[in-house]
């Protein structure tokens, strides 16, 4: 499968923290990669690195072949959702998405599915710091999908959502890896991981303990479920 995105001798330094220890990896079209680790693993530095909101201390990130450091052109190939989103309080849900179609000013069809899955057009009168975390949770997934990009990155994307909303969002990551996308998701649970995981990144002290395919870590273990998969590679 064709790489979309390719890093090399990734570091990184928070003062005397070293968070990213030199990462090596790439991510293809067509997968859903899990990116796991405990709290303070580097999860977040990483991803934040390819979305050119950490610069790093050295090594690479190529986005289509193209390095990504000091551009931002590459950047409206990517959707993020993160995990708690952070908009202006007195800014209604519809301003929100009129001031995102404005800036981004994508002349594409735009992708509605979960605007109207979560009924928040319904909603569009509605203030932000009025709004539930939840609900919060449902505008930021679909401001992440709305432009159809390339890349997909989700960081804790179920994280306070109710079962149903949750499982509408899993369908939807689904059906967008089905279209060629590639879907970077980090995540807590472990259930969630194994239904829709094509590959299993996991992270611990800033370094790539494994990079995997779920299929592969299952055969290798012998275990089933990727929580039982995860202790007995852990344990070792």
């Amino acid at each position: 499968m064709e790489k979309i995105i390719e890093i090399r001798g990734l570091k990184k330094k928070f003062g005397r923290l070293e968070v990213l220890k030199g990462i090596d990896c790439s991510f293809e079209i067509g997968n859903i990669v899990s990116i796991l680790g405990p709290n303070a693993s580097g999860k977040t530095t990483l991803i934040k690195t390819i979305l050119g909101m950490v610069i790093p201390d050295c090594g690479e990130i190529l986005f289509s072949g193209k390095q990504v450091v000091n551009t931002f052109a590459y950047k409206k190939h990517i959707g993020y959702m993160p995990q708690i989103g952070h908009y202006p309080d007195n800014m209604k849900i519809g301003q929100l998405f009129e001031m995102i179609m404005d800036i981004r000013q994508e002349k594409t069809a735009l992708d509605t599915d979960l605007l109207k899955a979560y009924h928040l057009e319904n909603m569009f009168h509605k203030t932000m710091h009025t709004l539930s975390g939840g609900t919060l949770q449902k505008v930021s997934a679909a401001l992440a999908f709305m432009f159809n990009p390339d890349v997909l990155i989700l960081d804790e994307p179920t994280a306070g959502l109710d079962p149903i909303a949750a499982e509408y969002l899993k369908e939807k990551i689904l059906d967008e890896r089905s279209k060629g996308k590639l879907i970077l998701i980090t995540s807590h649970i472990m259930s969630e991981a194994d239904e829709i995981s094509d590959k299993v990144m996991y992270l611990f002290e800033g370094q790539i303990k494994f990079y995997k395919s779920l299929q592969d870590l299952k055969e290798e273990t012998g275990e089933l479920k990727l929580g039982k998969v995860l202790t007995k590679i852990l344990s070792c």
